[in-house]
């Protein structure tokens, strides 16, 4: 089970990579794809800022080519060596895997992009008592 605190949490919830207590997104579902590109400013929680500079997630691109390729190689492996499916079946399987989950592969870039540069910091939540 994911539990804060970890990288993992972060880059698959999409939340703040600093405090883990919002997400990042203005709408957390990827394929509200008018606004897939659209985040918080900053965090409400920790105040941490998303766009630490200008083109900032420029670098998720890359980032977005090694994800694009494990997605088209997962495809790959179920299309042809688990089913057993034609060449061509499986370009088009490979194809068809690509453009379903585009959206998903843009927010798991932007995440993993930025969890390499923001770390998690574990916050204590004074009481209200106090």
């Amino acid at each position: 089970m994911l539990k804060k605190g970890n990288k993992l949490y972060s880059i698959l919830t999409g939340s703040c990579p600093k405090c883990h207590e919002e997400s990042m997104y203005t709408n957390k579902n990827p394929y509200a794809i008018s606004q897939l590109f659209k985040m918080q400013e900053r965090c409400s929680s920790c105040g941490t800022k998303y766009k630490i500079e200008p083109s900032f997630f420029y670098g998720a691109m890359y980032v977005s080519y090694a994800v694009g390729i494990a997605f088209a190689v997962a495809a790959f492996v179920i299309a042809f060596l688990i089913i057993g499916a034609s060449l061509v079946n499986t370009f088009i399987a490979i194809v068809l895997t690509m453009i379903v989950f585009m959206p998903v592969i843009i927010r798991l870039s932007r995440n993993i992009w930025i969890n390499f540069f923001i770390s998690y910091e574990e916050r204590e939540i004074k009481s209200q008592l106090e």
